[in-house]
Formats: C-alpha cells, structure tokens, sequence
C-alpha cells in the first residue's frame, strides 16, 4: 500500500465571514458547503499512538463517518505526515468496534467547515469554538501560492492540531480543557 502524504498548513482569521470572502476573493470554488463535523480521537490505556505522536481519528458529519490513522509530523515548514483514511457507513457502530478493541475516546471536537478548490490545492474555511481558520491541503508549491495570495506568508502558518490550540486557548482564558464543543443554546 503507497504510503500518503497530507501537507497542509492553517492561518488563522478575525472572522469565518472575513475567511470566506478572503478565500472567494482569490478566485477559490465551493466544493461542499457549511456542515458540523465530530471529531473523536481515540487511543488505548497506554496511550500507546499519542507515545508515538501518531492520531486515530472518528468523524463524523452529516450521517457519514470516516476513520483516519495520522503519523507522526515529519520536519517541514509545513504540516507534513503520513494520512490513511477510509470511509465508513455507520460512525457510531465503529466507534463502539474501537472501544471494544481496546480504544476510547480522549478527546472530542467540533467545528463547522465548508470546503472550496483552487488549482491544485483544498481550501477549508473552519469555523471552531477557538477561532476562525483557513486550512490549506496540497503540495508545498500550490499551499505557499495560496496563502501568499491571501496575504500570508510562512511566518503566519499554524501548524498546530485543533486540540493544541483549543489547550492554548484554555490556558489562555484560565479555563480547565474538557472538550472543544460549541455552546448549545
């Protein structure tokens, strides 16, 4: 099996409106629109994956799920490490098959994204409980071409998961981390 390489970087905006239009302004075409998505990260009671840097991954969205096994981030400027995804039909199910197999949840997020393309390269505008950011998924070439045309440059790249920032954002705020959900009203 070839071993698949995610590249990616996030920068971070004042808004998901001023994300959108900076996105839409560079000529970016929606691909999928606003939807929730779930993520469960999921290890065993040695915390054996998290020992080796490595993500076992549940999302769920819109009544599909996919499982998504992350390696361990290899040096680069960018976000750079091996990604194994498959689609599943029934999210909870598997998550109920992890946990039986000796796997629970550690940590549980959401956030609302919708998607656009641009040559070769992905556009997500994320809306999380933490802020508004852009995650741009490519090649190195098409990822540093798109935030330079919306006005970013290496210093500006985040490559920190959601659950480093939403912990940053915590310790921030003096607030205990639980899980980043949005409020329900």
């Amino acid at each position: 099996m070839p071993t698949t390489l995610e590249r990616e970087i996030k920068l971070m905006f004042p808004s998901v409106e001023a994300a959108r239009e900076a996105v839409t302004v560079i000529g970016a075409t929606p691909i999928r629109g606003r939807r929730l998505q779930d993520d469960y990260l999921l290890d065993d009671t040695d915390s054996t994956l998290r020992q080796r840097r490595s993500v076992l991954r549940v999302r769920l969205e819109g009544g599909k799920a996919v499982l998504t096994f992350k390696g361990p981030v290899q040096p680069s400027a960018m976000k750079l490490r091996e990604e194994l995804e498959t689609m599943v039909s029934d999210g909870l199910l598997l998550l109920r098959i992890l946990e039986e197999l000796g796997f629970s949840v550690w940590f549980h997020y959401q956030k609302y994204r919708e998607e656009f393309a641009i040559d070769d390269v992905i556009i997500a505008v994320d809306e999380t409980p933490v802020g508004a950011f852009v995650e741009i998924e490519g090649g190195d070439q098409g990822i540093a071409e798109t935030a330079e045309s919306l006005g970013r440059g290496p210093r500006d790249y985040v490559v920190d998961s959601y659950r480093t920032l939403y912990l940053r954002h915590c310790e921030t705020c003096g607030a205990p981390p639980a899980e980043m959900l949005f409020d329900e009203d």
